[in-house]
C-alpha cells in the first residue's frame, strides 16, 4: 500500500467529495417519496429514475476504475461534479418522466467518473479504513441536515427545492475538488496482475449486501406511511436515522479497526441487515418500526468500512476500490426498481423475505473469498 498523505486539505476535499457521491445512501427515500409525491410517479416509476442515476454511476466507474493510474484524479472530479451540479439544476425546471430520467442518467454517469478518482485515492492512504470511516462520519452529519431539512424545504418550496439542494451538495463537492484535492501517486499504469479471487468474491457480496439496502431503505417513508404511522413520526425517524449514522457505524468502525477481524465482519453484517430489513418491512408497532428502521443503514455503513479496508489491503493497486461506486452502486441501481415492484404487485412485506435470501447470496460470496 502507499500509504499516502493528504493533509488536512486533501483529507477535506476527499471527506467532502465522497459525502456529495454518497447522497443516494441518505436521501434514498426522501428522494423517491418526493418522486411519488411530488411529481406523480408510481412507486415503480420512481424507483426507475433513481436506478438510471445509479446505472450511470455503474457504467461511468466500470469504464475509469481499471485506468485510474493513467487519469488526472483530481481534473476528473472537479469535472465530475461540476457536470453533476449542471444536471441536477436542470432537473429541478423538469416535471415530466423522460427529462428528469435523462438528466438523472447524466448525473449519475459524471458522479460515477467522479467518485471512483476520490475512492481510489482514499484507498491509496496510509490508512485507507479510517479514512473511509471519516467519510462516513461526515456523511452521518450530512444525513442530519439533508433527512432534516429536505422535506421542510419541499413544503416552502416545491419538489424542485429537492434538485437544487443536490446541485448545491454536488458544487460544494467540485469547489472543494479544484481547490483542495491532492492526486495521490499515479502507481502501477501498465501491466497489473489480474484482481485475485478474494477479490472479486468480496466485490460481490458488497454489491449484493447493497441491493438489499436500497431495496428496502428506498421505500421506508413509503412503508411507514402506510402502516398508518403518524407523519410527523416518520419524518422524526428519517432524522433520528441521520443521528444514529453520524454517531454510531463509522466511529465504532474505527475504534474496532484492530479488534476485529474485517473477514468475519462482512460475514455477520448481511444477517443483521436482513433481520433489521424484515422488522421493516412487517412491523405494525411504531415502537418497534422506529427503532430499527432509524438504525438500518447503519449496518451497511459499518459493514462496507471493514470491506473497504479489506479490498484495500487485497489489491494495492487502488483499482479495486476506484471500482466502490460500481460495486456499490449496481446493486442500488437494481434495488428502488426491484423493491418498488415488489411493493407495488405483492405488498412491501413480500421486501422482508426476499432481503433474507439476497442476504444469503451475500454471506456465501463473502465466505468464498475468506478460502479463496
Amino acid at each position: 500500500m502507499a500509504g499516502q498523505k493528504y493533509g488536512a486539505g486533501g483529507t477535506a476535499a476527499l471527506v467532502a467529495a465522497h459525502c456529495a457521491g454518497m447522497l443516494d445512501l441518505i436521501a434514498l427515500p426522501v428522494w423517491v417519496g418526493a418522486l411519488v409525491e411530488r411529481s406523480g410517479f408510481s412507486p415503480q416509476q420512481a424507483g426507475a429514475v433513481v436506478t438510471l442515476f445509479l446505472l450511470g454511476a455503474v457504467a461511468a466507474s466500470l469504464c475509469v476504475a481499471p485506468r485510474i493510474n493513467r487519469i488526472n484524479q483530481k481534473l476528473a472530479a472537479t469535472v465530475g461534479y461540476g457536470v453533476a451540479a449542471l444536471a441536477f439544476l436542470a432537473a429541478s425546471t423538469q416535471t415530466g418522466f423522460t427529462e428528469l430520467a435523462g438528466l438523472h442518467l447524466v448525473a449519475g454517469l459524471s458522479i460515477g467518473v467522479a467518485l471512483s478518482m476520490v475512492h481510489g485515492a482514499i484507498g491509496k492512504s496510509a490508512n485507507p479504513h479510517r479514512l473511509f470511516a471519516l467519510a462516513g462520519i461526515a456523511i452521518g452529519l450530512l444525513g442530519i441536515v439533508l433527512l432534516g431539512a429536505l422535506p421542510q424545504l419541499m413544503i416552502a418550496f416545491g419538489g424542485a427545492a429537492l434538485f437544487r439542494t443536490f446541485g448545491a451538495v454536488m458544487a460544494t463537492a467540485c469547489l472543494f475538488c479544484a481547490t483542495l484535492f491532492v492526486n495521490p501517486e499515479p502507481g502501477e499504469a501498465h501491466a497489473s496482475p489480474p484482481l485475485g479471487r478474494a477479490v472479486w468474491f468480496t466485490v460481490f457480496g458488497i454489491s449484493v449486501m447493497t441491493f438489499n439496502q436500497s431495496m428496502v431503505f428506498s421505500f421506508v417513508e413509503v412503508i411507514g406511511k402506510l402502516r398508518g404511522f403518524p407523519a410527523e413520526g416518520v419524518l422524526g425517524v428519517l432524522i433520528a436515522l441521520g443521528v444514529v449514522n453520524f454517531v454510531f457505524p463509522s466511529p465504532l468502525a474505527t475504534i474496532l479497526q484492530k479488534r476485529l477481524a474485517a473477514e468475519r465482519v462482512v460475514q455477520i453484517g448481511p444477517a443483521v441487515q436482513a433481520v433489521f430489513a424484515v422488522i421493516v418491512t412487517s412491523a405494525t408497532a411504531f415502537t418497534l418500526w422506529a427503532p430499527v428502521a432509524a438504525s438500518f443503514v447503519a449496518i451497511q455503513i459499518f459493514t462496507h468500512t471493514f470491506a473497504f479496508g479489506l479490498l484495500a489491503r487485497l489489491d494495492p493497486t487502488g483499482r479495486a476500490v476506484a471500482a466502490t461506486p460500481a460495486m456499490l452502486m449496481i446493486g442500488a441501481a437494481l434495488g428502488p426498481i426491484a423493491g418498488g415492484a415488489l411493493g407495488q404487485n405483492l405488498g412491501f412485506g413480500a421486501l422482508g423475505a426476499a432481503a433474507v435470501v439476497v442476504a444469503l447470496v451475500s454471506i456465501a460470496f463473502f465466505t468464498k473469498a475468506r478460502s479463496a
